[in-house]
């Protein structure tokens, strides 16, 4: 059997990605014990109950106090005061990492906390579903997904980012490290803009009074039902999100405003030759991400019929 990585882990947060973490961590056998911990009393019940964590504690500083790693799995504006109440407690040789989509912020709230001694290697696993919550997880999520590792500083024990690393490819992922601006701008393109469009569409929608709620919903084919699956992620992770990558983000709207208008006048001018060439290279993009395994072509994106 494979040697843990970590002799303890502490997840703080138990959400979607926590709970996957901990079902790829006991698949794996990846750490000896795991704790957990989440704000909601309620959500600490439901964990418990379904047995995600070793051991579930009532504070943060209690599941960090004596870990190996502690992954901080909150939304990005709760980073900076979790990583101040269990500075504390951390002991001498830990790592603190995360799982935030944005990295510059994070870095620059959770550094200033960490105590000497304390190695801070944070991370960035893409993957997720539309569902939140501890009951949401399962430990085939991060199976041939990537994860991004963005060190905090050009100082960091390359033998700290060495066993993040082995930790998130026994969970099953592909492992890239990156610079933190450059991961912020990547995933500006890659997730939050998308995100943006995804919920302002569906917000026009909404009050577009022409067309009723129950024909939005009745008639809701491929492209608006999946602006609603995107648009259904946790709002507060979102929200704090766009706050905390607002450079960026606005940088990629502002792009993809131009984009549109250049797109509105084709439509406008009949211009089927620009239109055509636009959507042979954009539909280029889509193979090129199933060919890399990050999706699949089967009919329907790979949903089951209905039944009938």
């Amino acid at each position: 059997m494979t040697a843990p990585v970590y002799e303890r882990v502490a997840l703080i947060g138990l959400g979607l990605i926590a709970s996957s973490m901990f079902w790829a961590i006991k698949r794996g056998g990846l750490a000896g014990e795991v704790t957990g911990y989440a704000r909601s009393e309620a959500t600490r019940e439901t964990a418990r109950r379904i047995g995600l964590c070793d051991r579930v504690c009532d504070s943060a500083a209690e599941a960090a106090e004596g870990a190996d790693l502690v992954v901080l799995c909150v939304p990005v504006g709760a980073m900076g005061r979790v990583a101040e109440e269990i500075a504390p407690v951390l002991k001498a040789g830990a790592c603190v990492s995360d799982v935030g989509s944005v990295k510059r912020a994070v870095i620059n709230a959770v550094a200033p906390h960490l105590p000497e001694g304390v190695h801070f290697v944070p991370a960035h696993p893409l993957a997720g579903t539309e569902h939140s919550g501890p009951e949401a997880g399962f430990a085939e999520l991060y199976d041939n997904r990537w994860c991004i590792i963005v060190p905090g500083a050009e100082d960091t024990d390359p033998e700290a980012i060495a066993k993040v690393r082995t930790l998130w490819e026994g969970m099953g992922a592909n492992v890239d490290e990156m610079d933190a601006d450059h991961h912020d701008l990547v995933l500006a393109v890659t997730s939050h803009v998308p995100h943006a469009i995804a919920y302002t569409m569906v917000g026009v929608a909404d009050h577009l009074r022409r067309v009723t709620e129950s024909e939005v919903i009745k008639y809701s084919a491929a492209g608006f039902r999946d602006f609603t699956r995107i648009a259904a992620s946790d709002p507060t992770m979102w929200r704090d999100v766009f706050l905390n990558n607002k450079e960026a983000t606005l940088d990629i709207l502002g792009r993809f405003t131009e984009e549109l208008f250049v797109l509105q006048r084709a439509i406008r001018m009949e211009d089927g030759d620009h239109l055509h060439d636009y959507f042979t290279k954009t539909r280029a993009v889509r193979r090129s991400i199933i060919e890399a395994g990050q999706d699949t072509d089967a009919p329907n994106f790979g949903r089951e019929a209905p039944k009938p």
